[in-house]
């Protein structure tokens, strides 16, 4: 059955600035051993399966090689605590890659699926400040980044990057601590990118 989601997402990452992952398609290595990144989307509309998943929140959490195209990622959904059993379930089909789209492109690249956790989510975004707290396992505030020299004001971003979304808001985060399935870390002062997204299937 065909689905749509669509919203906003920010993402952030411990690259230091423009992820070389995400730039490069993932045939770069991160700035770091370890690519440390977690992705925030809120639907603002959308339909699974038959299921309205409208106002809802997910959060995809990962911990990578440097090379994400080596793969042997380990994984975790964070679900939105006010989705009803059906529209979780709805949601983690598209997230974790299950019914197609965007995110089954990755599922080969996933070495450990970490787990699946239902969690209160507060998602805020102002067309250039993002944030997001999932109960005690994440917290994440960005800000998009807009160069001193660029008298329009727009903001610096990327294009022809295909995943989550074809052109990224650069940015960089003020806050952004994970602690959940052993995956814990702090990346404040790091990498963001930011966009609306469109997925179908």
């Amino acid at each position: 059955m065909p689905w749509h989601v669509e919203g906003t997402y920010f993402e952030n990452c411990n690259c230091d600035m423009v992820c070389p992952c995400s730039a490069s398609g993932l045939t770069a290595p991160a700035d770091n051993e370890r690519c440390n990144v977690a992705l925030a989307f809120h639907v603002d509309t959308g339909e699974v399966n038959g299921v309205d998943v409208g106002g809802l929140t997910v959060c995809v959490v990962a911990d990578t090689p440097a090379l994400m195209g080596d793969g042997g990622w380990k994984v975790a959904v964070l679900m939105d605590a006010a989705a009803s059993a059906e529209q979780a379930e709805a949601l983690g089909g598209v997230f974790g890659g299950q019914l197609g789209g965007p995110m089954a492109g990755l599922a080969p690249l996933i070495g450990e699926m970490a787990g699946m956790e239902s969690l209160e989510m507060a998602y805020a975004d102002d067309g250039r400040t993002h944030r997001v707290r999932i109960g005690s396992a994440v917290h994440m505030e960005v800000e998009d980044f807009v160069s001193p020299l660029d008298s329009t004001g727009l903001g610096v971003k990327i294009s022809g990057v295909g995943f989550p979304a074809d052109t990224l808001a650069a940015g960089t985060s003020s806050a952004a601590s994970v602690d959940v399935f052993g995956m814990t870390w702090d990346n404040a002062g790091k990498n963001s990118f930011s966009a609306p997204f469109a997925w179908s299937d």
